[in-house]
């Protein structure tokens, strides 16, 4: 891997990972057309991973310092809620990643890796479409609610459906309110990735793992930060603004087009 393709890569994972196209199905496509299999290589998805996880901190700094602060006063209140909601969304791909892995990792193996993303991508291209027609509410998040976009998160894991656009759509069938939905989604999800690159560094033989040079570590992890920040606040004002169609519109010809290039 060169550091142009390091910065291409970087660029996808960080956009992607927040907007609802799916990050790891666009992954899929970049590694076609590129010919690289970033994946292969642990610490270049760990680093760009790693720098997604920071924006996100960034992004919600004063939320999560809310919450953190909620949760020290030892008492049943909205931060430990919150918390415990999160939490409470968190069961369902925790099953899936200490259970299933390696299952998962298989579908990415398949030769027709392409179609499958493409397929996928017309799903996750539903999904947002259904959000368009909904009849919006304005309740908030409850632990049912919680556990269902936890579930909806669990179909993340195969490439094409998106992460943030699964549980954003989720959250927003479910009637729960604009403002919060993105941030809920945003924030679940934090703990999972972190589990999950730790998981892949405990399985894997890091002796064995190919190289690669620090400098192009850099560049992945500056494009994946800076666009990961950029889509990040982005997303927000989207969700609020109730413009997912124009993600779902999106999905559908990029799917259509890998199904056909497959």
């Amino acid at each position: 891997m060169n550091w142009i393709e390091a910065l291409i890569l970087g660029l996808v994972q960080g956009l992607t990972e927040f907007l609802p196209v799916s990050s790891s199905g666009h992954l899929e496509i970049g590694k076609a057309l590129l010919g690289v299999n970033a994946e292969d290589n642990l610490r270049f998805t760990v680093v760009v991973h790693g720098a997604t996880v920071l924006s996100t901190l960034i992004v919600f700094r004063k939320d999560i310092w809310s919450l953190i602060q909620g949760l020290f006063e030892f008492k049943w209140n909205d931060s430990t809620q919150y918390v415990a909601k999160i939490a409470f969304s968190m069961l369902p791909i925790a099953i899936v990643g200490l259970f299933f892995k390696d299952q998962v990792e298989e579908i990415f193996n398949t030769d027709k890796i392409l179609f499958l993303v493409g397929c996928m991508l017309l799903i996750t291209a539903a999904l947002l479409a259904f959000t368009f027609y909904a009849k919006q509410k304005e309740k908030e998040i409850s632990f049912r609610d919680a556990l269902i976009i936890g579930v909806a998160q669990t179909f993340a894991v195969m490439p094409g459906i998106s992460r943030s656009g699964s549980t954003i759509a989720t959250g927003l069938l479910l009637g729960n309110k604009k403002s919060e939905v993105a941030k809920f989604s945003f924030l679940m999800v934090l703990v999972p990735i972190i589990g999950e690159n730790i998981l892949s560094i405990f399985k894997t033989d890091v002796s064995t793992a190919a190289s690669i040079d620090t400098s192009i570590l850099v560049v992945g992890f500056i494009a994946a930060f800076a666009s990961g920040l950029l889509a990040c606040s982005w997303m927000i004002k989207l969700v609020k603004k109730g413009k997912l169609i124009y993600f779902a519109i999106y999905c559908l010809i990029i799917g259509l087009i890998a199904i056909f290039a497959s």
